[in-house]
């Protein structure tokens, strides 16, 4: 699997380099900047580009630019952003921005290289990686009405099955057995007004890329 990185701090770019070689993953190029990463996808084209919102000259928002600028150039591109922060307004147009993996995760709640690589690899292959955190502040910034405050704790238990990029059919899967107030979350859940128009803008599901799942995977 080839990957790209774009992030501009050295420590977290050798690291990162570092930890995904170290689980079999090919890094064709780590880069500091927009406009470097911008090159190195259109020439190594990579599985997936893990990119952090805030590049230099401003740090603001020049990564998650790139990412959008880079989609626009190589359609389905898959993309996991990686940051500290939760960008609101790119973020929302990432997300919906079309077929190909995407993830957003956040630095500080990364906590186990495993699955830090299994989310890469689930966003190479067509998936989503979401962080439940990132999808309450897309909500929040979404719904203004506290839908996210009245979900029980089940209820959240299902939105991050969600976030993982299970589908309807693999959540219902991961709940047999349960008892039927459980089954019953996942059906409120998936009803609520507020999912739906996630569901249907991105956010949460699985992006239908089989033909470019089956391509890429042919050189993992």
């Amino acid at each position: 699997m080839r990957v790209v990185i774009a992030e501009d701090l050295f420590l977290l770019r050798d690291g990162l380099t570092r930890m995904l070689q170290a689980h079999g993953l090919q890094i064709t190029s780590a880069v500091d900047n927009g406009a470097d990463f911008l090159a190195a996808v259109a020439a190594d084209q990579p599985d997936v580009a893990i990119v952090d919102v805030r590049l230099p000259p401003t740090f603001t928002d020049e990564g998650i630019r790139a990412a959008l600028a880079a989609r626009r150039e190589v359609p389905g591109l898959p993309v996991l952003v990686l940051s500290q922060y939760v960008e609101q307004l790119y973020a929302r147009e990432l997300l919906a921005s079309g077929s190909g993996g995407i993830g957003y995760l956040l630095k500080d709640r990364v906590f186990d290289s495993a699955q830090f690589v299994d989310a890469v690899r689930r966003v190479a292959q067509g998936g989503t990686a979401m962080d439940p955190e990132v999808i309450a502040r897309l909500l929040a910034r979404n719904t203004g009405d506290g839908s996210l405050s009245v979900l029980s704790p089940r209820e959240r238990e299902v939105l991050a099955l969600m976030a993982e990029g299970r589908s309807n059919a693999a959540i219902a899967q991961r709940l047999v057995g349960r008892n039927q107030s459980q089954k019953a979350s996942a059906n409120s859940v998936n009803s609520a007004p507020w999912v739906s128009k996630l569901m249907t803008s991105g956010y949460c599901a699985s992006h239908s890329a089989s033909n470019t799942r089956n391509s890429r995977r042919n050189r993992m």
